[in-house]
Protein backbone atom coordinates (compact mmCIF):
# COMPACT_ATOMS: atom_id res chain seq x y z
CA UNK A 1 0.00 0.00 0.00
CA UNK A 2 1.46 3.21 -1.21
CA UNK A 3 1.23 6.02 1.94
CA UNK A 4 0.33 9.77 0.95
CA UNK A 5 1.25 12.05 2.83
CA UNK A 6 -1.22 14.96 4.16
CA UNK A 7 1.13 18.10 2.23
CA UNK A 8 0.82 15.70 -1.39
CA UNK A 9 -3.29 15.52 -0.72
CA UNK A 10 -3.56 19.27 -0.09
CA UNK A 11 -1.19 20.01 -2.69
CA UNK A 12 -3.26 17.73 -5.49
CA UNK A 13 -6.54 19.78 -4.33
CA UNK A 14 -4.82 23.05 -5.14
CA UNK A 15 -3.93 21.90 -7.92
CA UNK A 16 -7.17 20.29 -9.00
CA UNK A 17 -8.73 23.86 -10.11
CA UNK A 18 -11.93 22.97 -7.92
CA UNK A 19 -13.92 25.90 -9.80
CA UNK A 20 -17.13 27.22 -7.20
CA UNK A 21 -17.89 29.15 -4.23
CA UNK A 22 -19.20 28.11 -1.35
CA UNK A 23 -21.62 30.31 0.33
CA UNK A 24 -22.84 30.34 3.96
CA UNK A 25 -25.37 27.87 3.84
CA UNK A 26 -23.61 25.69 1.66
CA UNK A 27 -24.90 26.08 -1.45
CA UNK A 28 -21.91 25.39 -4.19
CA UNK A 29 -22.19 27.78 -7.26
CA UNK A 30 -20.02 26.94 -10.18
CA UNK A 31 -18.02 29.79 -11.89
CA UNK A 32 -15.83 28.15 -14.72
CA UNK A 33 -14.01 25.46 -15.55
CA UNK A 34 -11.03 26.98 -16.17
CA UNK A 35 -7.98 26.28 -13.27
CA UNK A 36 -7.48 29.79 -13.47
CA UNK A 37 -10.00 32.80 -13.22
CA UNK A 38 -10.52 34.19 -16.51
CA UNK A 39 -9.89 38.17 -17.00
CA UNK A 40 -13.09 40.10 -16.71
CA UNK A 41 -14.86 41.72 -19.38
CA UNK A 42 -14.98 45.68 -19.02
CA UNK A 43 -18.65 45.31 -18.55
CA UNK A 44 -18.33 42.69 -16.00
CA UNK A 45 -15.20 44.13 -13.93
CA UNK A 46 -17.33 47.69 -14.06
CA UNK A 47 -20.10 46.38 -12.37
CA UNK A 48 -18.35 44.20 -9.85
CA UNK A 49 -16.38 47.45 -9.18
CA UNK A 50 -19.21 49.20 -8.84
CA UNK A 51 -20.95 47.27 -6.46
CA UNK A 52 -17.96 46.87 -3.96
CA UNK A 53 -17.90 50.89 -4.64
CA UNK A 54 -21.43 51.13 -3.17
CA UNK A 55 -20.79 48.64 -0.40
CA UNK A 56 -18.13 50.30 0.92
CA UNK A 57 -19.13 53.84 0.38
CA UNK A 58 -22.22 52.81 2.49
CA UNK A 59 -20.60 51.66 5.27
CA UNK A 60 -17.41 54.20 5.59
CA UNK A 61 -19.76 56.60 7.73
CA UNK A 62 -20.26 53.78 10.30
CA UNK A 63 -16.42 53.17 10.35
CA UNK A 64 -15.80 56.74 12.22
CA UNK A 65 -15.91 56.72 15.38
CA UNK A 66 -15.80 59.66 17.79
CA UNK A 67 -13.59 60.19 21.06
CA UNK A 68 -14.23 57.08 23.29
CA UNK A 69 -12.76 56.85 26.81
CA UNK A 70 -9.00 56.67 27.11
CA UNK A 71 -9.25 57.59 23.02
CA UNK A 72 -8.98 61.55 23.05
CA UNK A 73 -9.23 61.90 19.57
CA UNK A 74 -11.84 60.84 17.01
CA UNK A 75 -10.52 57.33 14.93
CA UNK A 76 -10.77 54.80 12.46
CA UNK A 77 -12.24 51.07 13.00
CA UNK A 78 -11.53 48.31 11.19
CA UNK A 79 -15.00 47.00 10.71
CA UNK A 80 -18.52 48.11 10.58
CA UNK A 81 -20.12 48.59 14.64
CA UNK A 82 -21.25 45.10 15.51
CA UNK A 83 -18.53 43.13 14.06
CA UNK A 84 -15.41 41.65 15.27
CA UNK A 85 -12.58 44.21 15.83
CA UNK A 86 -15.03 47.31 15.29
CA UNK A 87 -14.57 48.39 18.81
CA UNK A 88 -10.62 47.92 18.98
CA UNK A 89 -7.53 50.22 17.18
CA UNK A 90 -4.89 48.07 15.38
CA UNK A 91 -1.82 49.15 14.33
CA UNK A 92 -1.23 47.98 10.93
CA UNK A 93 -4.76 47.07 10.05
CA UNK A 94 -5.55 51.07 10.85
CA UNK A 95 -3.09 51.95 7.85
CA UNK A 96 -4.67 49.72 5.32
CA UNK A 97 -8.17 51.01 6.32
CA UNK A 98 -7.68 54.26 5.97
CA UNK A 99 -6.03 53.68 2.25
CA UNK A 100 -9.01 51.99 2.05
CA UNK A 101 -11.51 54.56 2.78
CA UNK A 102 -9.51 58.01 1.59
CA UNK A 103 -10.19 55.53 -1.53
CA UNK A 104 -13.54 55.76 -1.32
CA UNK A 105 -13.91 59.42 -0.60
CA UNK A 106 -11.91 59.81 -4.19
CA UNK A 107 -13.81 57.33 -6.44
CA UNK A 108 -16.99 58.98 -4.80
CA UNK A 109 -15.89 62.84 -5.38
CA UNK A 110 -16.79 62.77 -1.32
CA UNK A 111 -15.44 65.73 -0.32
CA UNK A 112 -17.19 65.66 3.15
CA UNK A 113 -16.02 62.64 3.44
CA UNK A 114 -12.52 63.20 2.86
CA UNK A 115 -12.56 65.78 5.18
CA UNK A 116 -14.00 63.79 8.02
CA UNK A 117 -11.33 61.06 7.19
CA UNK A 118 -8.55 63.56 7.00
CA UNK A 119 -9.63 64.56 10.81
CA UNK A 120 -10.12 60.81 11.97
CA UNK A 121 -6.77 59.73 10.35
CA UNK A 122 -4.60 61.53 12.09
CA UNK A 123 -6.79 61.14 15.56
CA UNK A 124 -5.99 57.45 15.31
CA UNK A 125 -2.41 58.20 14.95
CA UNK A 126 -2.74 60.75 17.95
CA UNK A 127 -4.39 58.24 19.58
CA UNK A 128 -1.35 55.96 19.37
CA UNK A 129 0.90 58.49 20.13
CA UNK A 130 -1.12 59.77 22.96
CA UNK A 131 -0.09 56.50 24.53
CA UNK A 132 3.22 55.86 23.83
CA UNK A 133 6.01 55.07 26.59
CA UNK A 134 8.82 57.15 27.84
CA UNK A 135 11.05 54.96 25.68
CA UNK A 136 9.02 54.59 22.78
CA UNK A 137 7.31 51.69 22.62
CA UNK A 138 3.68 52.04 21.61
CA UNK A 139 0.93 49.57 22.10
CA UNK A 140 -0.22 47.33 19.51
CA UNK A 141 -4.01 47.81 19.83
CA UNK A 142 -6.12 49.66 21.98
CA UNK A 143 -9.51 50.22 23.00
CA UNK A 144 -11.97 53.08 24.70
CA UNK A 145 -11.29 51.09 28.08
CA UNK A 146 -7.57 49.86 27.70
CA UNK A 147 -5.26 51.27 26.21
CA UNK A 148 -2.40 48.40 26.48
CA UNK A 149 -4.24 45.19 26.35
CA UNK A 150 -1.33 42.74 24.92
CA UNK A 151 0.53 44.29 27.99
CA UNK A 152 3.17 45.53 25.47
CA UNK A 153 4.20 48.73 27.80
CA UNK A 154 6.15 49.33 31.08
CA UNK A 155 7.36 47.31 33.60
CA UNK A 156 4.46 44.99 33.52
CA UNK A 157 5.10 44.27 29.78
CA UNK A 158 4.37 40.46 28.99
CA UNK A 159 4.96 40.43 25.31
CA UNK A 160 8.66 41.24 23.97
CA UNK A 161 6.62 43.18 20.74
CA UNK A 162 5.29 46.65 20.01
CA UNK A 163 3.17 48.03 17.82
CA UNK A 164 4.46 47.33 13.81
CA UNK A 165 6.41 50.11 12.44
CA UNK A 166 3.40 51.73 10.21
CA UNK A 167 2.93 55.21 11.82
CA UNK A 168 5.37 57.07 9.51
CA UNK A 169 3.43 55.39 6.79
CA UNK A 170 -0.20 56.68 8.52
CA UNK A 171 1.13 60.23 8.94
CA UNK A 172 2.18 60.86 5.66
CA UNK A 173 -1.39 59.12 4.34
CA UNK A 174 -3.25 61.80 6.27
CA UNK A 175 -0.73 64.51 5.80
CA UNK A 176 -0.68 64.60 1.91
CA UNK A 177 -4.55 64.30 1.93
CA UNK A 178 -5.06 66.80 4.52
CA UNK A 179 -2.59 68.99 2.00
CA UNK A 180 -0.15 69.76 4.92
CA UNK A 181 2.32 68.33 8.21
CA UNK A 182 2.09 71.09 10.36
CA UNK A 183 -0.57 68.97 12.62
CA UNK A 184 2.14 66.57 13.27
CA UNK A 185 4.94 68.62 14.19
CA UNK A 186 4.46 68.63 17.78
CA UNK A 187 4.00 64.69 17.70
CA UNK A 188 7.07 63.74 15.00
CA UNK A 189 9.57 63.16 18.07
CA UNK A 190 7.52 60.18 19.39
CA UNK A 191 8.16 58.51 16.29
CA UNK A 192 11.38 59.05 15.99
CA UNK A 193 11.69 57.70 19.80
CA UNK A 194 9.66 54.86 18.00
CA UNK A 195 12.02 53.57 15.88
CA UNK A 196 14.74 54.22 18.74
CA UNK A 197 13.07 51.90 20.30
CA UNK A 198 12.95 49.23 17.87
CA UNK A 199 16.47 49.51 17.04
CA UNK A 200 17.46 49.40 20.74
CA UNK A 201 16.09 46.03 21.77
CA UNK A 202 15.40 44.06 18.02
CA UNK A 203 18.23 45.01 15.99
CA UNK A 204 20.24 41.82 15.31
CA UNK A 205 23.84 41.39 14.54
CA UNK A 206 23.17 41.28 11.09
CA UNK A 207 21.36 44.58 11.10
CA UNK A 208 17.79 43.27 10.79
CA UNK A 209 15.12 43.45 13.09
CA UNK A 210 13.24 40.62 14.97
CA UNK A 211 10.51 39.88 16.55
CA UNK A 212 10.76 39.83 20.22
CA UNK A 213 8.24 36.90 20.33
CA UNK A 214 4.93 35.81 18.31
CA UNK A 215 2.72 37.85 20.10
CA UNK A 216 0.11 39.69 17.56
CA UNK A 217 2.84 39.67 14.82
CA UNK A 218 0.23 40.66 12.23
CA UNK A 219 0.45 37.20 9.76
CA UNK A 220 -0.09 35.48 13.26
CA UNK A 221 1.15 32.05 12.52
CA UNK A 222 3.70 32.72 9.94
CA UNK A 223 6.24 29.89 10.61
CA UNK A 224 9.05 31.74 10.32
CA UNK A 225 8.61 33.03 13.76
CA UNK A 226 5.13 31.51 15.14
CA UNK A 227 6.26 28.90 17.90
CA UNK A 228 10.12 30.20 17.37
CA UNK A 229 12.56 31.20 19.98
CA UNK A 230 12.49 34.73 20.75
CA UNK A 231 14.86 36.97 19.12
CA UNK A 232 15.61 34.63 16.34
CA UNK A 233 13.23 35.53 13.76
CA UNK A 234 14.56 38.79 11.38
CA UNK A 235 10.95 38.36 9.87
CA UNK A 236 10.57 39.57 6.00
CA UNK A 237 6.94 41.44 7.16
CA UNK A 238 8.65 43.40 10.10
CA UNK A 239 11.73 44.78 8.17
CA UNK A 240 9.96 45.76 4.73
CA UNK A 241 7.18 47.82 7.11
CA UNK A 242 10.18 49.22 9.07
CA UNK A 243 11.83 50.28 5.43
CA UNK A 244 8.23 51.54 4.10
CA UNK A 245 8.01 53.82 7.17
CA UNK A 246 11.56 55.02 7.75
CA UNK A 247 11.06 56.05 3.88
CA UNK A 248 7.93 57.35 4.12
CA UNK A 249 9.28 59.36 8.22
CA UNK A 250 12.28 60.59 6.22
CA UNK A 251 10.10 62.54 3.63
CA UNK A 252 7.94 63.74 6.69
CA UNK A 253 11.05 65.00 8.06
CA UNK A 254 11.39 66.71 4.89
CA UNK A 255 8.28 68.80 5.04
CA UNK A 256 9.19 69.72 8.71
CA UNK A 257 12.01 70.84 8.06
CA UNK A 258 14.19 68.80 10.17
CA UNK A 259 16.84 68.57 7.40
CA UNK A 260 19.03 66.10 10.10
CA UNK A 261 16.59 64.24 11.06
CA UNK A 262 15.89 63.29 6.83
CA UNK A 263 19.00 62.64 6.25
CA UNK A 264 19.49 59.95 9.59
CA UNK A 265 16.01 58.41 8.14
CA UNK A 266 17.27 58.46 4.70
CA UNK A 267 20.57 56.19 5.77
CA UNK A 268 18.68 54.12 7.91
CA UNK A 269 16.54 53.72 4.90
CA UNK A 270 19.40 52.61 2.61
CA UNK A 271 21.24 50.37 4.78
CA UNK A 272 18.18 48.28 5.74
CA UNK A 273 17.70 47.86 2.05
CA UNK A 274 21.14 46.61 1.75
CA UNK A 275 21.20 44.44 4.54
CA UNK A 276 17.80 43.07 3.31
CA UNK A 277 19.28 42.04 -0.20
CA UNK A 278 22.53 40.79 1.43
CA UNK A 279 20.96 38.56 3.81
CA UNK A 280 17.35 37.73 2.56
CA UNK A 281 17.79 36.91 -1.04
CA UNK A 282 17.98 33.04 -2.25
CA UNK A 283 20.25 32.74 -5.67
CA UNK A 284 19.27 28.83 -5.38
CA UNK A 285 15.13 29.43 -5.44
CA UNK A 286 15.23 33.12 -6.66
CA UNK A 287 13.32 34.40 -3.56
CA UNK A 288 13.36 36.21 -0.39
CA UNK A 289 13.04 34.84 2.97
CA UNK A 290 12.78 35.54 6.58
CA UNK A 291 16.11 34.19 8.23
CA UNK A 292 17.06 33.02 11.21
CA UNK A 293 19.84 34.90 13.34
CA UNK A 294 20.74 32.55 15.68
CA UNK A 295 23.83 31.69 14.49
CA UNK A 296 26.58 31.43 17.07
CA UNK A 297 29.87 29.96 17.22
CA UNK A 298 30.28 28.61 20.34
CA UNK A 299 33.85 26.27 20.37
CA UNK A 300 35.04 28.80 22.80
CA UNK A 301 32.69 27.96 25.29
CA UNK A 302 32.01 24.25 24.53
CA UNK A 303 35.90 22.69 23.71
CA UNK A 304 38.14 25.44 24.98
CA UNK A 305 41.10 22.87 24.75
CA UNK A 306 40.35 21.97 21.32
CA UNK A 307 42.21 23.95 18.66
CA UNK A 308 40.28 26.21 16.39
CA UNK A 309 39.73 25.92 12.75
CA UNK A 310 38.31 27.96 10.29
CA UNK A 311 36.06 30.83 11.63
CA UNK A 312 32.51 30.21 11.05
CA UNK A 313 31.34 32.80 8.34
CA UNK A 314 27.28 33.11 8.33
CA UNK A 315 25.57 35.04 10.54
CA UNK A 316 21.95 33.63 9.73
CA UNK A 317 20.38 31.55 7.83
CA UNK A 318 17.67 31.48 5.38
CA UNK A 319 14.15 29.53 6.63
CA UNK A 320 13.44 28.51 3.30
CA UNK A 321 9.38 28.39 3.85
CA UNK A 322 7.81 30.14 0.65
CA UNK A 323 5.44 32.61 2.50
CA UNK A 324 4.12 35.12 0.34
CA UNK A 325 6.22 37.41 2.47
CA UNK A 326 8.90 36.60 -0.36
CA UNK A 327 6.88 39.66 -2.68
CA UNK A 328 7.46 42.61 -0.07
CA UNK A 329 10.70 43.46 -1.34
CA UNK A 330 9.37 43.70 -4.22
CA UNK A 331 6.29 45.72 -2.99
CA UNK A 332 8.58 48.45 -1.43
CA UNK A 333 11.10 48.24 -4.15
CA UNK A 334 14.18 46.84 -2.57
CA UNK A 335 14.52 44.31 -4.99
CA UNK A 336 16.66 44.69 -8.12
CA UNK A 337 14.66 44.16 -11.80
CA UNK A 338 16.70 41.16 -12.22
CA UNK A 339 15.64 39.42 -8.56
CA UNK A 340 11.91 40.77 -9.14
CA UNK A 341 12.28 38.74 -12.96
CA UNK A 342 13.67 35.68 -11.55
CA UNK A 343 11.23 35.29 -8.27
CA UNK A 344 8.06 36.11 -10.52
CA UNK A 345 8.81 33.81 -13.38
CA UNK A 346 9.89 31.17 -10.94
CA UNK A 347 7.64 31.13 -8.33
CA UNK A 348 4.77 32.82 -9.52
CA UNK A 349 4.06 32.22 -12.93
CA UNK A 350 5.72 28.60 -12.81
CA UNK A 351 3.41 26.79 -11.36
CA UNK A 352 0.49 26.70 -8.54
CA UNK A 353 2.58 26.77 -5.40
CA UNK A 354 1.38 30.28 -4.93
CA UNK A 355 -0.47 31.72 -7.80
CA UNK A 356 -4.40 30.13 -7.01
CA UNK A 357 -7.39 30.63 -8.39
CA UNK A 358 -8.71 33.48 -6.66
CA UNK A 359 -5.46 34.85 -5.85
CA UNK A 360 -2.00 34.75 -3.84
CA UNK A 361 -2.02 31.85 -1.44
CA UNK A 362 -0.35 33.37 2.00
CA UNK A 363 2.02 30.09 1.74
CA UNK A 364 2.82 27.79 -0.82
CA UNK A 365 0.62 24.59 -1.51
CA UNK A 366 4.04 22.63 -1.40
CA UNK A 367 4.66 23.44 2.20
CA UNK A 368 3.73 21.01 4.68
CA UNK A 369 2.63 23.68 7.01
CA UNK A 370 0.09 24.08 4.78
CA UNK A 371 -3.38 23.91 5.62
CA UNK A 372 -6.85 26.34 5.12
CA UNK A 373 -8.64 25.60 8.42
CA UNK A 374 -10.60 28.31 9.54
CA UNK A 375 -9.04 29.95 12.89
CA UNK A 376 -9.00 33.16 14.88
CA UNK A 377 -6.29 32.88 17.34
CA UNK A 378 -4.02 32.50 15.56
CA UNK A 379 -5.55 33.58 12.14
CA UNK A 380 -5.10 31.08 9.01
CA UNK A 381 -1.96 32.62 7.10
CA UNK A 382 -0.98 28.76 6.21
CA UNK A 383 -2.45 29.01 2.51
CA UNK A 384 -6.09 31.00 2.52
CA UNK A 385 -5.81 34.15 0.41
CA UNK A 386 -6.31 37.21 2.35
CA UNK A 387 -6.67 40.73 0.17
CA UNK A 388 -3.75 42.54 1.74
CA UNK A 389 -1.58 39.34 0.49
CA UNK A 390 -3.22 39.50 -3.01
CA UNK A 391 -2.64 43.83 -2.35
CA UNK A 392 0.86 43.41 -1.53
CA UNK A 393 1.27 40.99 -4.52
CA UNK A 394 -0.28 43.21 -7.03
CA UNK A 395 1.70 46.48 -6.15
CA UNK A 396 5.03 44.15 -6.70
CA UNK A 397 3.99 43.17 -10.11
CA UNK A 398 3.01 46.58 -11.33
CA UNK A 399 6.06 48.27 -9.84
CA UNK A 400 8.43 45.98 -12.17
CA UNK A 401 6.12 45.82 -15.07
CA UNK A 402 4.62 42.87 -15.01
CA UNK A 403 1.35 44.77 -16.16
CA UNK A 404 -0.48 41.74 -17.39
CA UNK A 405 -0.16 39.50 -14.30
CA UNK A 406 -1.17 42.58 -12.03
CA UNK A 407 -4.03 43.02 -14.29
CA UNK A 408 -5.36 39.12 -13.61
CA UNK A 409 -5.07 39.25 -9.78
CA UNK A 410 -7.19 42.63 -9.90
CA UNK A 411 -9.74 40.75 -11.52
CA UNK A 412 -9.39 37.65 -9.82
CA UNK A 413 -9.72 39.97 -6.48
CA UNK A 414 -12.13 42.29 -7.60
CA UNK A 415 -14.40 39.00 -8.75
CA UNK A 416 -13.93 37.16 -5.30
CA UNK A 417 -15.41 39.88 -3.29
CA UNK A 418 -17.70 41.58 -5.64
CA UNK A 419 -19.47 37.82 -5.47
CA UNK A 420 -18.88 36.95 -1.65
CA UNK A 421 -20.96 40.47 -1.62
CA UNK A 422 -23.56 38.99 -3.96
CA UNK A 423 -23.87 35.29 -2.58
CA UNK A 424 -23.46 36.28 1.06
CA UNK A 425 -24.07 40.10 1.86
CA UNK A 426 -21.06 40.79 3.18
CA UNK A 427 -17.05 40.30 3.05
CA UNK A 428 -14.86 37.89 5.10
CA UNK A 429 -12.05 37.94 7.14
CA UNK A 430 -10.01 35.65 4.41
CA UNK A 431 -10.91 32.84 1.68
CA UNK A 432 -10.21 29.44 0.48
CA UNK A 433 -7.58 30.19 -2.92
CA UNK A 434 -9.21 27.22 -5.05
CA UNK A 435 -13.14 27.72 -4.16
CA UNK A 436 -13.29 31.18 -2.59
CA UNK A 437 -15.35 30.45 0.13
CA UNK A 438 -14.93 32.92 3.02
CA UNK A 439 -12.95 31.18 6.06
CA UNK A 440 -13.71 33.63 8.58
CA UNK A 441 -15.55 36.62 10.14
CA UNK A 442 -18.20 37.50 8.23
CA UNK A 443 -18.59 41.59 7.40
CA UNK A 444 -14.65 41.98 7.47
CA UNK A 445 -13.99 45.27 6.17
CA UNK A 446 -9.99 46.43 6.93
CA UNK A 447 -7.76 45.75 4.22
CA UNK A 448 -10.75 44.52 1.98
CA UNK A 449 -11.11 47.88 1.31
CA UNK A 450 -7.89 48.06 -1.21
CA UNK A 451 -9.31 46.19 -3.55
CA UNK A 452 -10.34 49.47 -4.52
CA UNK A 453 -7.08 50.51 -5.84
CA UNK A 454 -7.37 47.83 -7.66
CA UNK A 455 -9.85 49.30 -10.20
Amino acid sequence: MTLVSRRDVLAGLAASSAAYIVTAHGEVLQTSAASKAPLLTGDERRQNADALLRYFAANAPKMLWAPDGILKHPGVAQSVPGTHYSAQLWDWDTLWTSQGLFRVATLQQDEPLKQKLCEHVSGSLLNFLDHASADGRIPIMMMANDPDPFHVLGTGAISKNQAKPVFGQLGLLAADQRGEVEWLAPHFDKILRFYDSWTAHNTSSIGLLVWGDDVAIGVDNDPTTFGRPPFSSANLLLNCLFYQDLLASAELARRLARPKDHDRLAAQVQTLAQQIKMYCWDPRDSYFYSVDVQCVDRRAELIPNVKRGMDMSWKSLPMRIQMFTGFLPLWCGIASQAQADALVKANYLADDRLCARWGVRSLSSRETMYSLVSSGNPSDWLGPVWIIVNYFAWKALQRYGFNKEAAALADKTISLLATDLRVNGSLNEYYHPDTGAGLSHKGFMDWNLLVLEMI
